[in-house]
């Protein structure tokens, strides 16, 4: 089968609110992290707008500094925690499974870029039975590098090798279509997820949709995409 009347042959996915919803098993590492550290720890539902970006950015926020030292021992004892417990701690968004079985039987490639490290992302995709609808899983280093999606999707595409005007960047936040935006990406955000639409259509995205069968159906109408100007460059 063709890859569908936009002419965008390659999707890359954001994992968590937009493959997966993470949200017990982050917030109770945050939480577990906080609380380890003295500080206050908010109640779960305070803390939903720390899904979708790095954990670092979230830290620096929530500990009210920017002291590196302080920001990688907060991440070393969340992933205390994440990498044994929380992990596993998500469930697969509805709607997921047979979006990529088509999408894959269209003839695309997809590829999930995250922003969580990818020793966890891979093992959660894994996890859910979801590595043979993926040509590979790009996530950040343990380190933090390509923990912003705008490196992260810079290097996903040079490493594939792939045209950015034949890619499309599906996320639930803002930090997904920046990321897009960044690399001249199509861009689309989920409802589903973390971000409200307003966050959503304040970047302008090709398209907001609101169920995993509208991505399908979004991605099938049309002509070839024309490549998206590059943040900051936008009318």
């Amino acid at each position: 089968m063709s890859a569908g009347g936009r002419g965008l042959d390659t999707v890359l996915f954001d994992l968590d609110g937009t493959l997966t919803d993470p949200f017990p098993g982050i917030t109770r590492s945050i939480q577990h992290a906080l609380e380890a550290l003295g500080a206050p720890v908010p109640a779960a539902e305070a803390l939903r707008w720390c899904i979708g970006p790095p954990l670092a950015e979230s830290f620096a926020v929530l500990l009210g500094t920017d002291d590196t030292a302080t920001l990688d021992r907060a991440i070393a004892l969340y992933r205390e925690r994440y990498a044994v417990t929380g992990l596993f701690e998500n469930t697969l968004i509805e709607g997921i499974e047979p979006l990529l079985r088509m999408l894959a039987d269209e003839g695309r490639r997809l590829f999930v870029a995250t922003s969580k490290p990818y020793a966890y992302a891979g093992r959660i995709v894994e996890h859910f039975g979801l590595a043979a609808a993926f040509a590979k899983v790009y996530g950040s280093e343990l380190d933090g590098r390509r923990a912003a999606k705008t490196d992260l999707i810079a290097y996903l595409l040079a490493e594939e090798g792939l045209t950015a005007q034949r890619c499309v960047m599906v996320g639930d936040r803002k930090h997904d279509l920046i990321g897009a935006r960044a690399n001249r990406v199509a861009a689309v955000g989920v409802t589903w997820g973390y971000g409200s639409r307003e966050e959503l259509a304040a970047e302008a995205p090709d398209a907001i949709v609101d169920a995993p069968r509208d991505l399908a159906a979004w991605l099938d109408q049309g002509e070839a995409a024309p490549a998206p100007a590059a943040r900051g460059t936008r009318p």
